[in-house]
């Protein structure tokens, strides 16, 4: 069975014009599977589905292999350092592009936000989130991670107002000793003069973001974008109506959650009980 991958736009996106030349050589190859392409270059078919569609960039020395299977002459190596710069596939990089020069992030989150994580808390969520993924494509994706925060720690930063669900303070991901490392981080930033950081408590009951997280990004013009995200898909939000509607409900939750001091309090109350775990697991038994 011939694989039809989504719709690629690769007049837009150098990641999407790999992924697109990938599919027309193959299918030009007396329509060849993927799972027969994948044999040929000896290489993961998930892996290689992904990179098709443009959900993964290229990994290093693919490229060649391409080449040597269809005889394209060196065309996906010199598309190769193209797709490279491309980050994050076509549906969140126009959001990363305006967050980049936003001047006031204002979040929601279930989770502690991708800005504030440790580089063991954000693995762990990233292998989490895509099991089936390779030791390359989850390394990608932490170093673009990573290099995010950067601007939320350099020179002139924006401001930022965090809400983050009281979940995210107590569910043990990676383990007492990464969660006592991220809650510290996480108090740090809360000190950080550009950071407002609120907590959601489980009292507040139900609410609006229950099924994703929410971000409002302020721009240099004073105009507003939402961006609405689940699990698995987000969607960003220009119009004017439907941005005032997700401003609405971003200052309720605001109304709802702790103020900074008690969330910060909250915070430090489940760094130590973290803290307390971790002495208890790694305490040796006496011998009887």
């Amino acid at each position: 069975m011939v694989f039809k991958g989504r719709d690629l736009h690769p007049e837009q996106s150098a990641r999407d014009l790999y992924g697109a030349e990938i599919r027309r050589h193959r299918l030009r190859a007396d329509g060849m599977s993927l799972a027969r392409l994948a044999d040929v270059l000896n290489f993961s078919k998930a892996h290689l589905s992904r990179i098709e569609t443009a959900e993964s960039a290229p990994p290093e020395g693919l490229s060649e292999r391409l080449d040597a299977a269809f005889g394209t002459d060196g065309l996906f190596a010199k598309l190769y350092p193209l797709a490279r710069r491309e980050e994050f596939p076509d549906r969140y990089r126009r959001q990363m592009e305006l967050a980049a020069v936003a001047a006031l992030h204002e979040s929601y989150t279930v989770t502690i936000h991708g800005l504030l994580q440790t580089p063991a808390f954000a693995e762990t969520m990233l292998r989490a989130g895509d099991p089936f993924a390779t030791t390359d494509e989850i390394a990608d994706r932490l170093a673009a991670r990573l290099r995010r925060q950067q601007r939320l720690h350099g020179p002139n930063p924006p401001r930022y107002w965090f809400i983050t669900d009281e979940v995210a303070l107590h569910r043990p991901v990676g383990g007492p000793a990464v969660m006592r490392e991220q809650l510290g981080t996480l108090l740090a930033a809360g000190e950080l003069l550009h950071v407002t950081l609120q907590v959601l408590p489980y009292t507040a009951g139900e609410h609006s973001e229950m099924g994703g997280s929410l971000t409002l990004l302020t721009l240099p013009n004073r105009s507003e974008i939402a961006y609405e995200e689940g699990s698995r898909s987000g969607s960003l939000i220009d119009d004017p109506k439907a941005v005032a509607k997700r401003r609405a409900l971003y200052d309720l939750l605001r109304a709802q959650a702790l103020s900074p001091k008690e969330s910060m309090a909250m915070i430090s109350s489940a760094l130590e009980g973290f803290s307390n775990e971790l002495r208890r697991t790694s305490r040796p038994v006496a011998e009887e």
